[in-house]
């Protein structure tokens, strides 16, 4: 898996709205500075844009072998192609299969590289869940499984009856629940892999005490490393032992390839507990 992967939530419906053409063209840039893996969802735009990746991806010029797709299901979520009456989350063996077999077609490709599990559910029965990754395995259509969102007794709940690999939580600068709360222990002392999604936090989105302490902070230290304020936000998430894989959700090419190029840089110590502080605004214990 590749360190920086290339989240494609807002490349359709929800975000940027891209053509055909335009996806093939960010998906081959993307491969061209190293970003080959790719995290989807079924729900994402309403259940539209895995299938408009999947037709981009065929006017590319990238082969299958070169890519990882990732993606999620579970959520039923209310939408003009689903007229559901709530929001709300299904792992029955039926439904986990049903919404791979969908993500294939609408990739156009014969397997998922991993599949997770979008968000826990109350109701989720461990056995239902065990027999759908035993047939998805057995049939070839999914190489490994996760879950996304998972606390560690979740986690300890579904490893009952299957092998997990990854679990995508939140995690950034702005949201470092995970560091402390032990999901992030849980997940070295059982090999778990960690993906972050929205890795930036909220830095770039609302104004807040904790971000202009940060902003005043980032002002020197980009200087420092000759580094942007997005690059410095990921050096500090890609520096935790838990070696987290963050999920970029930029789709400016540029940007993705200033995210790649973080991985070669590693921030002092002090610094990283200084950026720690500000955002906290209280030293360490």
């Amino acid at each position: 898996m590749d360190r920086i992967i290339a989240g494609t939530m807002t490349w359709g419906a929800w975000g940027r709205n891209f053509s055909t053409a335009e996806i093939a063209q960010l998906i081959e840039e993307s491969v061209e500075v190293g970003l080959t893996s790719f995290d989807h969802a079924d729900i994402y735009g309403g259940y539209t844009t895995e299938q408009a990746f999947g037709k981009g991806f065929v006017e590319s010029n990238i082969s299958r072998e070169q890519v990882r797709h990732i993606s999620k299901c579970g959520i039923q979520y209310p939408s003009e192609k689903r007229p559901l009456n709530v929001k709300h989350y299904d792992y029955s063996k039926k439904h986990i299969i049903a919404s791979v077999e969908n993500s294939l077609k609408n990739l156009q490709t014969d397997y998922l590289d991993l599949l997770l599990l979008h968000r826990p559910s109350p109701l989720m029965d461990v056995n239902e869940i065990a027999a759908a990754f035993q047939s998805l395995s057995k049939e070839g259509k999914v190489k490994s499984f996760g879950v996304s969102n998972f606390s560690p007794s979740q986690l300890q709940l579904l490893q009952k009856e299957v092998v997990l690999d990854w679990n995508q939580i939140e995690c950034s600068l702005s949201e470092t629940t995970a560091m402390f709360d032990g999901t992030l222990d849980y997940h070295q002392t059982h090999g778990i892999g960690t993906m972050a999604w929205s890795p930036l936090g909220t830095y770039f989105k609302e104004e807040s005490p904790a971000g202009k302490r940060v902003k005043k902070l980032l002002i020197n230290l980009c200087q420092k490393y000759s580094l942007s304020e997005d690059q410095l936000l990921l050096v500090w998430l890609l520096q935790h032992p838990a070696k987290i894989y963050p999920v970029v959700g930029t789709t400016r090419i540029e940007r993705l390839k200033a995210a790649k190029e973080a991985t070669t840089v590693e921030l002092d110590v002090q610094d990283w507990f200084l950026l720690l502080e500000a955002q906290k605004g209280e030293k360490v214990p």
